[in-house]
């Protein structure tokens, strides 16, 4: 049996959440092609992911065993080509690599990693955490990335994107022309630019993927996560249960209705943290040059833009407390409807809780 499997494994925070996304509502048209997506009863990997590298994740853990068997299953139902993808898959441990790489022998396995600077990924990270139940401000976030390890690392921010250690970690064993490294474009790149680069690493022509997608990862602005952040100190003490808080607080406050705010103030890089984060970017961008993988963009990507020096820089540990109230009132009228709608099945949620949040700002 002829099989080349494509495992995609993170980093999170680059464009993974579309990319899934696009190439499950693809996944007919790209099978008439020979590259496979294989999903079971859920939509991604993510579960299967969550076995492997033994995880818990806001109240998901337990019932994902055996998740991993069953897609390895799917995955050798097929010949030709098969996309494995999720973000998580970054943070495996030696042996976790050792037992994919046991379950696909006998297969060609091509690694595919992708990764943006960290002016970009050190806010995007501590935002998602916000957005996973964590209070930790901004600044004890970053300092803490900074005097962390980088190699073998236990933080998980650079188990997942400490470029060169997940790459040493999984690319063991494999001939360098099979690790794919994708570099995320700047700001200001052509819109289908990254998904041109990973059909690039898959071997997928863009053509045989017609159907685009709309889902993202949002980002929210500093009073939005400081917002959030607060809000999650007083939750943890009043117990509030991981499937609610995912509902209500990740859903309905975050994704439907602070991330779609407009005006948002970005969260951004201290300028004094420039220096180190181009200092970690010329590490990767040697270590990869001088690795023999392929680079599919450019290595400069991975170097940080830094801000005009009269840029003024927000805090995202002390927004405006306008804004912050602004930005309350605006998840008091989403979380209204919620309720409303809860008590009555027939109100539509999704795109109406959104527009009423905006349709009501008093600014």
């Amino acid at each position: 049996m002829s099989r080349v499997v494509y495992l995609h494994v993170g980093a999170p925070k680059t464009g993974t959440t579309y990319l899934q996304d696009r190439l499950a509502l693809n996944r007919a048209e790209l099978a008439r092609h020979g590259v496979h997506y294989p999903l079971g009863l859920y939509s991604s990997h993510f579960r299967a992911a969550l076995d492997l590298v033994g995880m818990g994740w806001g109240g998901i853990g337990a019932e994902v065993g055996g998740e991993w068997d069953r897609l390895m299953r799917r995955v050798h139902r097929h010949t030709g080509s098969v996309v494995v993808s999720h973000e998580i898959l970054a943070a495996a441990k030696p042996k976790q690599v050792k037992r994919v790489m046991r379950d696909l022998d006998g297969d060609e396995v091509h690694l595919v990693y992708s990764a943006r600077d960290l002016a970009r990924q050190i806010p995007a990270e501590w935002q998602e955490g916000v957005k996973h139940r964590r209070g930790r401000g901004f600044a004890s976030f970053l300092k803490t990335v900074q005097t962390t390890r980088r190699d073998g690392s236990s933080l998980w921010f650079w188990r997942v994107q400490g470029l060169p250690d997940v790459l040493s970690r999984w690319s063991r064993g494999l001939p360098p022309e099979r690790v794919h490294l994708v570099t995320v474009p700047q700001a200001g790149a052509p819109p289908d630019l990254l998904w041109s680069r990973y059909c690039r690493a898959f071997g997928i022509d863009p053509t045989w993927a017609p159907r685009d997608s709309y889902r993202v990862n949002q980002s929210v602005g500093t009073a939005e996560a400081t917002l959030v952040r607060r809000l999650n100190r007083r939750l943890r003490r009043s117990g509030l249960p991981s499937e609610d808080y995912r509902a209500l607080v990740r859903e309905v406050l975050v994704h439907e209705t602070l991330s779609q705010r407009a005006d948002m103030t970005r969260v951004t890089l201290p300028p004094e943290a420039f220096g180190w984060a181009a200092e970690v970017a010329e590490e990767w961008v040697q270590w990869a040059a001088g690795s023999g993988i392929e680079v599919i963009g450019d290595l400069d990507d991975l170097r940080p833009v830094p801000p005009s020096q009269d840029a003024p820089w927000p805090d995202p540990d002390h927004p405006r407390r306008a804004d912050m109230l602004d930005a309350a009132l605006d998840a008091l009228v989403a979380l209204t409807f919620e309720a409303a709608r809860r008590r009555d099945p027939e109100l539509a949620l999704g795109a109406r809780i959104g527009r009423a949040a905006r349709r009501l700002r008093t600014r």
